[in-house]
């Protein structure tokens, strides 16, 4: 993965010498439709579980422009372009029957895709193939939706976007008091073919929220038809997923962090979080900034714990010295503001927020690091908007500069985010 990182990065001759125009006609859909389906089930907000379905990617608000209309959604991601799809199988949950789901964003419901018979499910491309009994959540990505905008660094963005994906899933199973435990390590390649994704569209991650039984799933006889449109394919994404799609001597994390927020005001929250624009340069208080960090650190349970490092540059947080952070260790005194905001493309809103992090990795799996950095970026959203500090991620960055910046040269740049008022 050293070439596709290397050939994405930005730098300051990079991005006035490749100036990207936009090609409006060309735009995919950034909805997925199924029209041939076995039944549709509207969601209906009375009830916990399809609430739980509704948190991790429906529509909050519409925005119409002259040329395009966006709908938010309680996901964040790059552009408004949402390339990030969410399946489930679901077995033994009342008010489903067992099979397999897409959740149908732009109408808010779920579509019955495949009805599972007794030995039959997704699980037989897991490692531990033993049945569950729940939910056990699947997220792709369509990489032209963000490709058609950000081109060969695109892969990035569904990375990242995907792993907003896993931080709404933990946030909306919190609600239920259910675990959210990620598994990266399943036979992809192969899931795509059953769901007929061709070379349009990749599995990324699962998450599983129910538990083991003690008999093996079988076999899976899916094999849908493929329904995406067209693209402009990218061979360079198509085979960084590839060569990345193996995931190996990694550590798993089993440890179980629950958080402690008054569920009903988080709930809000989920529904209300939004990108901020721009700061105002207020200071934040060291109380509300020590809870944040507490929050972005918690254990994530994952089946390929990959070790993001987060640095981050005190701005504006009071009885705070200003400055440059590793894990609440001040690695360099002084008013970076000017300086993060010139690394993050140069852009106000790493000059004028209180706090700029910069998350980055050496580890070798690329797509479990990136996503975890996106799920950190999930939890900063939502602890943020908790306390009333807004929050943005920022996916473009001068690669090279943020790495002598931060002097760790052997690292990769992941992520980006500003935090103010």
């Amino acid at each position: 993965m050293e070439d596709y990182h290397t050939r994405t990065k930005h730098s300051y001759a990079s991005i006035r010498n490749n100036p990207n125009y936009l090609d409006w006609e060309k735009q995919p859909p950034v909805f997925k439709n199924y029209d041939d389906f076995i039944s549709m089930i509207k969601l209906d907000d009375s009830l916990a579980l399809h609430r739980l379905i509704y948190r991790i990617g429906g529509i909050t608000a519409k925005k119409v422009y002259p040329s395009n209309a966006y709908y938010l959604r309680t996901i964040p991601s790059a552009g408004a372009l949402y390339p990030v799809e969410f399946y489930f199988q679901c077995r033994d949950v009342e008010g489903f029957d067992d099979g397999i789901y897409h959740f149908d964003v732009k109408n808010s419901a779920v579509k019955l895709l495949h009805r599972i018979e007794a030995q039959e499910g997704v699980e037989v491309y897991f490692e531990d193939r033993r049945k569950i009994k729940g939910f056990l959540f699947l997220l792709s990505t369509i990489y032209y939706r963000s490709s058609w905008k950000y081109r060969n660094r695109a892969f990035r963005y569904c990375l990242l976007d995907a792993g907003h994906g896993l931080g709404t899933l933990e946030a909306s199973m919190y609600l239920e008091e259910m675990a959210c435990n990620i598994r990266y390590r399943f036979d992809k390649e192969t899931l795509n073919k059953q769901f007929g994704f061709g070379d349009k569209e990749f599995f990324l991650s699962c998450v599983v929220a129910g538990a083991p039984k003690s008999d093996h799933a079988e076999f899976l006889d899916l094999n849908l038809a493929d329904i995406n449109p067209k693209i402009e394919r990218n061979l360079l994404i198509e085979e960084a997923y590839h060569y990345s799609c193996k995931v190996q001597n990694c550590k798993t994390n089993k440890r179980f962090e629950s958080f402690n927020y008054d569920k009903k005001r988080f709930e809000e929250v989920i529904y209300q979080r939004r990108s901020i624009r721009e700061f105002t340069k207020q200071s934040i208080s060291k109380a509300s900034f020590e809870v944040i960090l507490e929050n972005i650190n918690k254990a994530i349970i994952s089946d390929c714990d990959e070790q993001v490092n987060i640095y981050y540059v005190v701005n504006r947080v009071r009885d705070m010295q200003k400055g440059l952070y590793l894990e609440e260790k001040l690695l360099k005194e002084g008013d970076f503001s000017v300086q993060a905001g010139y690394l993050c493309l140069e852009q106000a809103l790493g000059r004028d927020s209180a706090v700029t992090f910069f998350l980055t990795t050496n580890a070798l799996q690329y797509q479990c690091a990136y996503q975890k950095a996106g799920h950190i970026g999930q939890r900063l959203y939502l602890s943020c908007e908790y306390l009333h500090i807004g929050c943005s991620g920022i996916g473009a960055y001068y690669d090279d500069e943020v790495l002598a910046f931060l002097d760790c040269s052997e690292e990769k740049v992941l992520y980006a985010l500003a935090i103010g008022t």
